[in-house]
């Protein structure tokens, strides 16, 4: 019987992305203050996927990391705070854990964009390699200075979160 081998190991051998080159993963920045959950998680799931290149392939990692600021500034629409639920369950019987919005915002804020940009990729080990691309921060400061990220492209961005943050500083 063939053993199954992990992400990693798979790569280890010919790989389909470039490490070097103009293809090779860029380094974005996004300040979420005042932005919707959900709008602003499509944009991130699709940089992080790597679908906002013409490279794309479904099965290679195509990716670009994600710096995401001020992710306890996000806003929800509606009466989403108190009647959007999270659920974990530990496996045992009786073991389900129901947290809303507003009291995962104030135990893990960074939980929620994580979760929101989760839900829009595929769950495959790929999607799981591909997470951790993504480096989400509550205040306005972030480790990744030497990496020097830059504002998102405006191919990559919705003009829906263009809008609402433009019209938000007017």
């Amino acid at each position: 019987m063939l053993q199954q081998k992990s992400y990693q190991a798979k790569q280890s051998g010919p790989h389909f992305f470039e490490t070097t080159g103009p293809n090779a993963p860029k380094w974005y920045v996004v300040d979420a203050k005042d932005q919707v959950v959900g709008r602003i998680a499509t944009v991130i799931a699709r940089v992080v996927t790597g679908k906002h290149k013409p490279t794309f392939t479904k099965h290679a990692d195509t990716g670009d990391f994600v710096v995401i600021l001020n992710a306890d500034k996000v806003v929800f629409t509606r009466n989403k705070w108190s009647d959007k639920l999270y659920r974990d369950h530990s496996g045992y019987v009786g073991g389900l854990k129901t947290k809303t919005a507003k009291e995962m915002l104030i135990k893990h804020p960074e939980e929620i964009l994580r979760r929101a940009v989760w839900g829009m990729t595929n769950k495959s080990s790929l999607a799981r390699h591909q997470m951790k691309k993504l480096k989400i921060y509550t205040g306005t400061e972030h480790p990744h200075a030497a990496q020097q990220p830059k504002a998102l492209p405006s191919g990559a961005v919705r003009r829906t979160v263009v809008t609402a943050a433009r019209s938000k500083a007017v």
